[in-house]
């Protein structure tokens, strides 16, 4: 991202269409739906009635945020079967999906891909910029963003934890020379954000848990959360 650029903001693992009413007017890039098992998890009718929602007369002529759905290791039937229902803007891949899979969904549904990589919270090298190209290269012209996310041996990610931010400019290094965007995601919070995004300039970031109060996405806590990235 170009210094002074406002990174895009992703608020992930929303359930509701209440919520969504309420911070449908803040500068917020996609809202994510998590498909794959979680405490956060939504049906596909669920999804379809939300994004019913920002389709509707209430919010047409506002900028509304692209809908994105989170998967771990999904066939092409159960994509096939959730975005027929739902008709999400962009699919988000969280584990060990394969250049082809990625491939095969931006060429059979027309859809952006975002593909995560997970690194360990307890990561105690940086990669060198070759073995990240090792790592990423087979994915060049099947994705359109990396996420970089904390891993979690449970469900791969959405832990809620940092990861060792000194990692991220070789990924950085390596979206750039693809002609990929970078967001980065794992135990953000509005007191830390703004760290992470001077420092770094990632081209997004994206939050979960440090939204929630009790398990339930919070009006308040979404809101700082968007204004100390974005200033608004």
């Amino acid at each position: 991202m170009a210094v002074g650029t406002i990174p895009t903001v992703k608020i992930c693992g929303l359930q509701s269409v209440e919520v969504l009413k309420s911070i449908v007017h803040l500068p917020i890039a996609h809202i994510g739906f998590v498909f794959a098992p979680s405490k956060r998890q939504v049906t596909p009718d669920k999804v379809a009635e939300l994004i019913a929602y920002l389709k509707s007369e209430e919010v047409r002529g506002q900028t509304v945020p692209l809908t994105v759905g989170v998967f771990v290791n999904p066939t092409e039937e159960q994509l096939t079967d959730i975005l027929a229902a739902a008709p999400l803007d962009v699919v988000q891949l969280h584990s060990q999906e394969t250049p082809a899979f990625c491939m095969w969904v931006r060429e059979h549904f027309g859809l952006k891909v975002f593909k995560s990589v997970s690194i360990s919270k307890t990561e105690d090298r940086i990669p060198s910029l070759e073995e990240v190209a090792a790592q990423l290269d087979p994915y060049k012209g099947t994705v359109d963003a990396i996420l970089l996310d904390t891993f979690d041996p449970v469900y791969g990610g959405g832990s809620g934890t940092t990861f060792a931010w000194d990692c991220i400019p070789v990924y950085q290094e390596w979206a750039r020379s693809a002609g990929v965007q970078l967001l980065v995601a794992g135990g953000l919070r509005h007191d830390n954000v703004d760290q992470l995004v001077k420092a770094y300039a990632p081209d997004g970031v994206d939050v979960s848990s440090s939204v929630e109060t009790d398990g339930v996405k919070d009006i308040a806590k979404i809101t700082a959360f968007v204004e100390r990235v974005t200033g608004k």
